[in-house]
């Protein structure tokens, strides 16, 4: 564990700056997985990031992915974001997935994000995308929403409505929302939503699919293989 470095501009912090970091732990758990702990005043902070192995050339592109109102590193479906996080990975993209400080806090898992993009931004990355799940679709437009230089896209999975009012100032950023319509805890109605408060993105259906996508993973996966190219500028 080391001491965490001390902060920059105290009038005009960056989110990793403003976190008053009191210690960073890390380890590598294989070659392209590393494990990020960081222990704040408000809680841990932890982040699982895919990284090119050394055979792999990176992209200056990165994914950055959080949860829902419980927090968790696996995202929707069968641990999709773990799968996003191998295949890009692969393709030379690095891939964040952060956990929470507190889970269900929205300007407070806005903040985790955004240090999440700035992470990735310092390793290299120059055009970033978010990704939510539920809770998580808000926090994901409300970072990408304060991140205009960094963000270049945002994707959610079954988001709420509710904290995602900011959408408009995406400024037609590239928008892509999945819902399932048969989601028992937030309506499809929700996504259509969101899309009209940023007014425009593309909505994507999934048909029999409740709150957790569990039966998608692979029309999500090939979407996304598709969409993301032309986002990430790789």
């Amino acid at each position: 564990m080391s001491d965490a470095p001390a902060a920059g501009d105290p009038e005009n912090p960056t989110a990793l700056e403003a976190l008053h970091a009191l210690a960073t732990a890390e380890t590598s758990i294989t070659e392209s997985l590393r494990h990020r702990e960081v222990y704040t005043s408000r809680g841990l902070l932890s982040v699982l990031w895919h990284e090119p192995v050394a055979a792999v050339e990176s992209k200056p592109a990165a994914l950055v992915m959080c949860g829902g109102a419980m927090g968790g590193l696996l995202g929707p479906g069968h641990g999709l974001y773990q799968r996003l996080g191998d295949e890009w990975s692969d393709r030379g993209v690095r891939v964040l997935r952060v956990s929470y400080r507190e889970p269900n806090n929205l300007d407070l898992c806005a903040h985790d994000l955004a240090c999440g993009v700035e992470w990735a931004r310092d390793a290299g990355a120059e055009r970033v995308v978010v990704m939510g799940h539920s809770f998580g679709g808000a926090v994901a437009i409300r970072a990408a929403v304060v991140m205009t230089a960094s963000v270049a896209g945002v994707v959610t999975f079954a988001t709420q409505s509710a904290g995602c009012e900011v959408a408009g100032a995406l400024g037609g950023r590239p928008l892509l929302l999945f819902h399932g319509d048969r989601d028992e805890i937030l309506p499809s109605e929700a996504s259509l939503m969101v899309q009209a408060i940023a007014g425009h993105g593309d909505v994507e259906m999934l048909p029999g699919d409740g709150h957790l996508l569990a039966k998608s993973d692979d029309v999500i996966a090939e979407r996304l293989q598709a969409w993301l190219p032309e986002v990430l500028g790789i």
